[in-house]
């Protein structure tokens, strides 16, 4: 059984179709690409699959149970996690503190600031593991404001796999990263894949041929191709459509 089934997904804003009919399969364990010019509708995708936004049309379906409708506490609940979900990130506290917090709101807790998180195993074993995950344990108990870019980045990765998140829906995690950033993520995401299934939408092209097993395509909205990265760099429509322009951009 698939771990993620999208079928017919339409998403209109007055007179544009940004999600024009889309079908999408995630096999677990598998990394899966979403790529495609800007304005494709990639990002509006996402917020369907995560319940920012409910699609007009269409059925999203997660281990065998229709999300379409649910919230996006909901979809956290059944373990489709978003990075940038988890809005409560204090640049006061600690990483810990931050992943800890996670926990705690994923579990559907209070945030008790006269309790601290990182004071109770319950919360802080799931949150160190997470940590250590994305090579961040280390930094445990660094402020998240002296924390680079690139580690928020990574930090946001893992209060979403704190929480237990079984899929993770990937917007850009690359975005403004050094070169050597974007390689530790690379690494991380390589690290990840098979034990969580991942829906990356991902601009660095290098960084998506080099982890996807699988990549799907997006035009105005709409699904052109999808195969292995060596099919769909030899697709001529997507190169006209989308690679070809990035080589001559």
């Amino acid at each position: 059984m698939n771990h993620l089934e999208v079928r017919g997904l339409v998403k209109r804003f007055g007179g544009l179709l940004a999600t024009d009919h889309v079908d999408l399969d995630l096999v677990r364990g598998e990394l899966h690409a979403v790529i495609g010019p800007n304005g494709a509708g990639k990002t509006t995708l996402i917020n369907q699959l995560s319940g920012e936004i409910i699609p007009d049309e269409g059925r999203i379906v997660f281990d065998g149970q229709d999300l379409t409708r649910e919230p996006p506490n909901q979809r956290a609940m059944a373990g489709l996690g978003r990075s940038f979900q988890i809005t409560s990130v204090f640049n006061d506290f600690t990483v810990l503190q931050n992943a800890a917090l996670a926990v705690q709101a994923h579990a559907g807790h209070s945030f008790r600031f006269w309790r601290p998180a990182a004071s109770e195993p319950a919360l802080t074993k799931p949150a160190m593991a997470a940590l250590e995950q994305v090579g961040l344990a280390a930094r445990a108990h660094t402020p998240v404001a002296v924390l680079a870019h690139g580690e928020r980045r990574q930090l946001e990765i893992a209060m979403v796999l704190a929480t237990g998140a079984k899929c993770l829906l990937l917007d850009e995690p690359m975005a403004g990263m050094s070169p050597a950033e974007s390689e530790a993520v690379v690494t991380l995401l390589r690290q990840l894949k098979g034990e969580h299934t991942i829906l990356l939408v991902e601009h660095d092209m290098d960084a998506v041929f080099a982890l996807a097993d699988r990549l799907t395509v997006l035009v105005y909205g709409r699904p052109i191709a999808t195969g292995t990265p060596e099919q769909i760099r030899n697709h001529p429509e997507v190169r006209e459509a989308y690679l070809g322009d990035q080589e001559h951009a």
